[in-house]
């Protein structure tokens, strides 16, 4: 599986390049800054991109803004952005296109090895991986969500973490059965009708950044 980095600290940079190979993932290329990354992904086309939101020059919104411009051309391009804080605005702005293949992780989260190889695996599978921390934060934004439950929050939550449902009930100590049963009750909620050509799970993940 081929692999662009996007950070600009050198440890971490290094750390993830020798974290994805240890892994079996082939890093086709790994920069420092937001000019060479678009080159990069466009150039490349991997099956993942890693990337910071704040790279150089301006170590504003560098490496975001590549990475959408890339989807733009590739569309469905996976990319697991990494990021210091919970930025919301930012997380809306590279989720609401609607097609999966994103994640987005505090970069704390990189020390649990395990969790965040899993990560890049489901962003490069075309699905989602959010933080805990961001998902909390950004369902707590998301008025359409108030008429849904705790519970089914917490559902959804989970879902957003890319979990399946056999996942999801392990760890609310709950059926399968039941999960389906909240997972069903969420769609009905938001108005997410039975269709072949929605993925209802990344709809329902992804609306409430559409705001």
């Amino acid at each position: 599986m081929r692999v662009v980095i996007a950070e600009d600290l050198t440890l971490l940079r290094d750390g993830l390049t020798r974290l994805m190979e240890a892994f079996d993932f082939e890093v086709v290329e790994a920069v420092d800054n937001g000019p060479a990354l678009l080159p990069a992904l466009l150039g490349h086309r991997p099956d993942v991109a890693i990337v910071d939101v704040r790279l150089p020059p301006t170590y504003s919104d560098e490496g975001l803004k590549a990475a959408l411009a890339a989807r733009a051309k590739i569309p469905g391009l996976p990319v697991l952005v990494l990021s210091q804080h919970v930025e919301p605005l930012y997380a809306r702005e590279l989720l609401t296109d609607n097609r999966g293949g994103v994640g987005y992780l505090l970069k704390d989260r990189v020390s649990d090895v395990e969790q965040f190889v899993q990560a890049v695996q489901q962003v490069a599978g075309g699905g989602t991986a959010f933080d805990p921390e961001v998902v909390t934060q950004l369902l707590a934004r998301h008025e359409p969500l108030a008429g849904l439950t705790p519970r089914e929050l917490d559902v959804l939550r989970h879902i957003a973490e890319g979990h399946s449902n056999a996942a999801i009930a392990g760890r609310l100590f709950i059926t399968e059965k039941v999960v389906s049963k909240y997972i069903n009750s969420i769609f009905a909620k938001l108005g997410l009708p039975p269709s072949d050509d929605v993925n209802r799970r990344v709809v329902a993940v992804l609306m409430f950044l559409d705001a």
